[in-house]
């Protein structure tokens, strides 16, 4: 595995070579930027197609974009692909003293109770390094919008500003919910200076409550709105294929003909699922 290992970086290294790739060597950390986001959602769209074959290859796609970085850090002297495995291969234990650390006879820790040590031991870890303290630093502002309000409810829940995680507190995040598209309908039904900005506010908060319910109901809303969205696309082209059967187009039918076609869609999605 090193042998191989060893052999990609000095592959990399050879395309950014004054001989090698004229494309790979004009790259930079900045234009990279897109392709391992790209690289990175091709890996969870095998995931959630739970296509194992292609996994595999979408990690080795995504790992090319660790070394292709790795490499450009060589060459310009602030870091190489060994630091970048020391480094990470040194937070793992540090992060992880009740399997690296652990003495005979300590009593296991639960998952729960692991998850707050690794909190404790991040906190610490930035205020040694001179960090801000704040429990939302190191959520990045470029991550998905939905998932990004997800880790920062996490966070803020950790210091106790959080409704209880029982059913009546499930039930305080639903009346939340209604408290919103209340004031949605409020803003939307206002004709004063603004309103476009009042609209886009209340429906932002609207959208952060939804994802508090998500989490108090222990789902990612990232993965279902994804998921929604793809039952939607399949449903919408099997539309699109029942109607060029018939010889029209969909946007030669009525609404009523488009309804139909799509509760019959979701009846061929359920009686597939059920096979």
């Amino acid at each position: 595995m090193s042998e191989r290992f060893d052999e990609l970086v000095q592959l990399m290294a050879k395309l950014r070579a004054p001989d090698g790739c004229p494309w790979d060597r004009k790259q930079t950390h900045e234009s990279l930027k897109p392709y391992l986001l790209e690289e990175a959602y091709e890996v969870l769209d095998t995931i959630d197609r739970q296509d194992t074959g292609k996994l595999s290859e979408e990690l080795g796609d995504l790992l090319l974009q660790i070394l292709f970085h790795a490499q450009i850090g060589a060459e310009a002297g602030t870091f190489t692909i060994e630091e970048v495995m020391h480094q990470l291969a040194e937070k793992l234990m540090r992060r992880h003293p009740h399997v690296f650390g652990k003495t005979e006879g300590e009593d296991p820790l639960n998952a729960d109770q692991v998850y707050f040590k690794w909190e404790q031991i991040k906190r610490a870890e930035r205020k040694r390094t001179g960090g801000a303290e704040s429990v939302l630093d190191g959520v990045p502002q470029t991550l998905p919008a939905l998932l990004r309000a997800f880790q920062i409810q996490a966070r803020a829940s950790r210091v106790g500003f959080d409704w209880p995680h029982t059913r009546e507190g499930t039930d305080q995040v639903m009346s939340k919910i209604e408290e919103e598209v209340r004031e949605v309908r409020q803003a939307t039904a206002s004709s004063t200076s603004g309103t476009q900005r009042c609209i886009e506010a209340e429906f932002g908060d609207l959208l952060f409550a939804l994802v508090n319910l998500a989490r108090f109901l222990k789902v990612n809303a990232e993965d279902a709105l994804r998921g929604a969205t793809n039952r939607f696309t399949k449903r919408f082209q099997q539309m699109e294929a029942e109607a060029a059967r018939s010889g029209r187009t969909l946007d030669s039918m009525s609404l009523a003909e488009l309804d139909a076609l799509w509760e019959n869609a979701k009846q061929q999605e359920g009686l597939k699922t059920e096979v």
